[in-house]
């Protein structure tokens, strides 16, 4: 039965009113920070999965930082090995000079002097966040580099994390504390170079420069050329010149195979990130086209609920004033 201060037409219409306020409270919400699924109470299946992957795109973040900084490592290590190889070529091209008849010997030492001091120079500031991988002091030093290149998440949800490797001691070119350890202070025996293969029974040690500050291998002889300078000294300055050579090249290369390793990886982080970062939109991400046009519907009902609100109160207080008029 119907009365005229509890009446069902005002009572249903209120009732249709709050949903639709309701409704419009989680469109507005949703259109206005972006996310449909915002807590765990909207959708805790989904909220928990973009959770996982947005913190794996923080990982993901955190490694890419690291492989630039390991590129940049790389990048200053193969710059100097560039150089170190054009001046081993330089050396070695005056060395063969001094082959001719009449050449000033004692002029060609100096130019390879100073070629010699510009290999140190190089390798000594090629420095990078306080590692060098060409010039070493250290009695001890740390010749496994590593960068971390990526991670994956187990089943179980347990992270491992991957790296990319090398072995500093390939481009290790001058080294103070053991002259044997690097490539260019290191005694190297001619007479392995000799024509006929089978070496001699003497050694006949040859080295590059002696570093500043550090000692000159056991034995040797550094490469260095005067009036004196026989012509089988200088073939044997020679090959072991072009056998070093040889070892930078090999160094320089093997460092170019890991720059163009950490490059390829930083490229596919990056990637992996964007796909990450679209799914998690997928997942979360409310749809504006959408909820722009059911913001515009429920706006609409809600007027239309005011209104409908509105004419049945408005009727109900035209017939409490006839019967009050009885």
């Amino acid at each position: 039965m119907s009365n005229v201060t509890t009446n069902p037409t005002t009572s249903a219409a209120l009732t249709v009113l709050r949903g639709i306020n309701k409704d419009l409270d989680v469109v507005q919400q949703q259109v206005s920070s972006g996310y449909r699924i915002q807590t765990a109470s909207d959708d805790p299946t989904y909220w928990s999965m973009a959770t996982t992957m947005r913190s794996d795109q923080s990982s993901l973040s955190t490694i890419t930082d690291a492989l630039g900084l390991g590129a940049s490592k790389v990048d200053t290590a193969s710059t100097a090995m560039d150089t170190v190889v054009s001046l081993l070529t330089q050396i070695q091209s005056k060395l063969v000079s001094a082959k001719e008849p009449g050449t000033d010997k004692n002029a060609i030492n100096s130019d390879i002097q100073q070629l010699k001091n510009q290999l140190q120079s190089v390798t000594q500031s090629a420095s990078f966040s306080g590692e060098n991988w060409l010039y070493n002091t250290e009695q001890q030093p740390s010749t496994q580099q590593s960068v971390i290149s990526n991670f994956t998440r187990g089943t179980g949800g347990q992270i491992s994390f991957t790296t990319i490797s090398y072995d500093s001691s390939q481009t290790l070119m001058i080294d103070t504390a053991k002259p044997e350890r690097g490539l260019l202070t290191k005694n190297v025996d001619a007479s392995t170079f000799d024509s006929s293969g089978s070496g001699s029974s003497t050694p006949r040690n040859y080295y590059l420069l002696s570093a500043t500050g550090g000692t000159t291998p056991t034995g040797g002889t550094e490469i260095a050329l005067s009036s004196s300078t026989t012509d089988a000294e200088l073939t044997d300055m020679i090959n072991v010149t072009n056998s070093l050579l040889k070892s930078a090249t090999s160094a320089d290369s093997t460092l170019g195979l890991m720059k163009s390793n950490v490059d390829a990886q930083s490229d596919y982080i990056s990637k992996l990130s964007d796909a990450i970062k679209s799914s998690v939109g997928d997942l979360v991400d409310t749809n504006m086209e959408e909820a722009s046009a059911r913001q515009s519907a429920l706006q609409t009902a809600q007027q239309m609920g005011v209104q409908a609100l509105s004419i049945a109160n408005s009727m109900a207080s035209k017939v409490l004033i006839i019967l009050q008029s009885k």
